[in-house]
């Protein structure tokens, strides 16, 4: 049965922001996406749509490019609609799950090849600046309050070196610091604010990335459970973060991998596996 709770998830249509609205609307969290699809995607989108009715919570979802500051206002107003029609309601949670970015190198023998101040800055924004912009929007509008949660999906390349993964990186290192900065800020409001760094993960995202099944196949190596993270596993996670024993859960990294970060895949030989 659907409460009074809502989820706003930023990039709701596939992958985590998908795994995520399923989940929370099994615990009757309703569910408002917020996605950026052309015509092949639609469908998809309105399945997913249906799904969730049939889960008995309400389901709002806005094609619309969620890092541009005037659809954001539009869907500000949007969403403040859908609350006041029900006495009560609260976004419960704002998740961040964007992921569009550039994926060209710094450095290059010609200019056209290399990353421009266009593409970094549309990276950062999107990626990292916009978790930002709707905290803001949603508190200061009083749709967020006491037990709300802000989460950010960053990845372990927030720290580490891959080719052409320098501005996503950065983008990913940017956010986290802001959900710490966010995390202060926020704890006079009774709102917590975290990152969950999920392992490898076969999304359309990573699809984008040269050298994808490489990464994917380091992966399933290194992690203790000999296989990639699924976008479940983090969606369980949030189940988890969504009630109020976790208000204590403040300003940190959540690694959600099965222990994959933690292996130094430099020792790993195949036939030492036991």
């Amino acid at each position: 049965m659907a409460t009074n709770l809502f989820a706003l998830i930023l990039g709701a249509s596939s992958g985590f922001g998908k795994a995520a609205a399923r989940a929370l609307a099994h615990d009757g969290i309703n569910i408002i996406g917020v996605h950026l699809d052309r015509a092949a995607g639609l469908q998809q989108v309105a399945e997913l749509e249906t799904e969730l009715r049939g889960l008995g919570v309400q389901s709002h979802f806005f094609n619309v490019n969620a890092a541009d500051a005037e659809r954001r206002a539009e869907l500000m107003t949007s969403i403040r609609g859908i609350l006041d029609a029900h006495e009560g309601s609260t976004i419960r949670l704002l998740l961040h799950s964007l992921a569009f970015g550039t994926l060209k190198p710094f450095l290059a023998d010609s200019p056209n090849d290399c990353i421009s101040q266009k593409n970094l800055e549309m990276t950062l924004d999107v990626m990292a600046n916009s978790i930002l912009y709707y905290t803001q929007d949603v508190v200061r509008q009083g749709m967020m309050g006491p037990g709300g949660r802000v989460v950010g999906l960053t990845s372990a390349g927030s720290s580490r070196v891959l080719p052409m993964y320098g501005a996503v990186s950065g983008a990913k290192a940017a956010m986290e610091a802001y959900i710490r900065q966010l995390a202060l800020e926020l704890a006079p409001y009774g709102i917590t604010a975290n990152s969950i760094r999920a392992g490898v993960t076969h999304t359309p995202a990573l699809d984008k990335i040269p050298g994808s099944g490489v990464i994917m196949g380091n992966a399933v190596m290194r992690n203790p459970n000999h296989r990639l993270t699924t976008p479940d596993d983090v969606a369980q996670v949030l189940r988890l973060l969504v009630k109020p024993e976790a208000q204590w859960i403040n300003g940190t990294i959540l690694g959600v991998d099965g222990g994959e970060d933690a292996v130094d895949l430099t020792w790993w030989k195949p036939e030492e596996k036991a």
